[in-house]
């Protein structure tokens, strides 16, 4: 049996992959090999399902192999909202090995994703869990943040007083982490166009690395990328989930 590999590279951007189209920031890589072009169809429609179409990068080769009884539905199983709240992780499906690697916020969130994908299979799977709680670095960046939000001028990329006071906090966090490499994430809400939202998260996030890069961070340790409205955190159906939901994120890069 080969391996199907999904490389997703959610709440931290920037993948490593030593294939010829690497997903850009924020993309999802489908790699293996799958027996039929119906198999490989299912499983692309259901990443894109979860993850957007336009984040999934497709690296899925047909041929001769042979998966055990009622496989596609069991990866279709898998491939659930909960994988977008892993950092740098990797789904990897070899037959009846599930393994999971990647960072997550805490261990209430590594527990739980683990669990749900053991209940979803049958017993004859393996489901190796390497999820780990996000390192201390990222800590140092959640710290600094405390849950704040950068903000900016309404439906601008242009920064307000109190989101250049939270990124001179920032420029001080970004120094102690040793030139490590990090992201930068704009994300906004649902309302809108779609495309609209997504290139006003890219224009915040590139803002932001330019206040930075203008306060003495090293512009080229940081990476700026838009999820627009794609990664919620909280119900776009109310003032304050939206408010919530218009945000910068950091993570350390891989």
């Amino acid at each position: 049996m080969r391996t199907l590999i999904f490389t997703s590279l959610l709440l931290a951007a920037g993948a490593a992959s030593a294939q010829a189209n690497a997903p850009q920031p924020g993309q999802v890589l489908a790699a293996g090999t799958l027996p039929d072009e119906a198999s490989k169809a299912a499983v692309l429609a259901k990443l894109r399902e979860v993850y957007g179409a336009d984040k999934v990068v497709d690296q899925i080769s047909i041929d001769k192999v042979a998966t055990p009884a009622n496989w596609n539905s069991y990866v279709q199983k898998l491939i659930t909202p909960d994988l977008k709240q892993i950092s740098r992780g990797q789904l990897k499906i070899d037959g009846s090995t599930v393994s999971l690697r990647g960072e997550v916020g805490n261990e209430a969130v590594r527990q739980r994703i683990a669990s749900n994908i053991a209940t979803s299979l049958n017993p004859t799977y393996t489901v190796n869990n390497g999820l780990r709680v996000s390192a201390a670095d990222q800590g140092v960046l959640d710290s600094a943040l405390a849950n704040r939000i950068v903000e900016f001028e309404s439906g601008k990329a242009e920064l307000t007083p109190t989101g250049k006071a939270i990124l001179d906090e920032m420029v001080v966090a970004l120094r102690k982490l040793n030139n490590r490499k990090v992201d930068i994430i704009g994300h906004t809400d649902s309302a809108g166009l779609r495309a609209t939202n997504q290139g006003l998260s890219q224009a915040r996030a590139e803002a932001v690395k330019a206040y930075l890069a203008s306060h003495g961070i090293n512009g080229d340790l940081l990476t700026a990328s838009g999820q627009g409205p794609d990664r919620p955190i909280a119900s776009n159906d109310t003032a304050e989930g939206r408010a919530r939901n218009r945000r910068i994120e950091f993570r350390m890069a891989q």
